[in-house]
């Protein structure tokens, strides 16, 4: 699958200290393209809309994700993070890609950070919510599924809004191409299988 937009290049994604964690941190680089490809489909004037009185604006979504994802690498998992004051677009009123570029630009700081992970220290017991203590590796997966939790919610408005949804892990309502494979059925499932 070929992305519109790449903002994290695998040129850029550093080597991991201990080869067994390279997936590790190809997958937030990963990730952290997937989120960039959604945001980047907001239209500037659509940064307020949500779908319902109870739910979050994307703007709102956009902000949670930058304030929640550097509390949780600095608090839980233990990386060296910004001062809070410089995480937001500063001007009155961002656009979506002021966002971006704040979001790059934590991912790229934590990049080099989580490829020096070794054993230990990813197998290290870190606080968590709730009093709870749970090593620092199972903290990193909460944190790329709740950062997909929230790109999901991002997508989902947009759909409500009539917006285009880009791809993401595969074709989507709105892009396809001659490759798709999607399964669908029985027999797709059955592809690849002893079945």
């Amino acid at each position: 699958m070929d992305y519109e937009y790449i903002a994290i290049p695998e040129a850029d994604v550093p080597l991991a200290a201990e080869p067994v964690f390279q997936h590790v941190v190809t997958t937030y680089a990963g990730e952290a393209n997937k989120t960039v490809s959604m945001w980047r489909a907001v239209p500037d004037d659509l940064l307020d809309f949500k779908p319902h009185a109870k739910t979050n604006s994307i703007r709102t979504i956009l902000v949670h994700q930058l304030l929640s994802e550097r509390r949780f690498f600095a608090m839980f998992i233990g990386t060296k993070e910004p001062p809070v004051e410089e995480l937001l677009p500063m001007s009155e009123n961002p656009v979506v890609e002021e966002y971006i570029a704040k979001y790059v630009m934590l991912v790229k700081l934590r990049l080099p950070q989580i490829a020096g992970g070794t054993t230990s220290w990813w197998l290290e017991q870190r606080p968590f919510f709730g009093g709870l203590h749970r090593e620092r590796i199972w903290i990193f997966w909460r944190r790329v599924l709740h950062t997909a939790h929230h790109r999901t919610q991002v997508q989902s408005w947009l759909r409500l809004a009539g917006q285009h949804v880009p791809p993401i892990y595969g074709p989507s309502g709105d892009v396809q191409w001659a490759e798709d494979d999607p399964t669908y059925s029985l027999e797709a499932a059955k592809r690849g299988g002893d079945n």
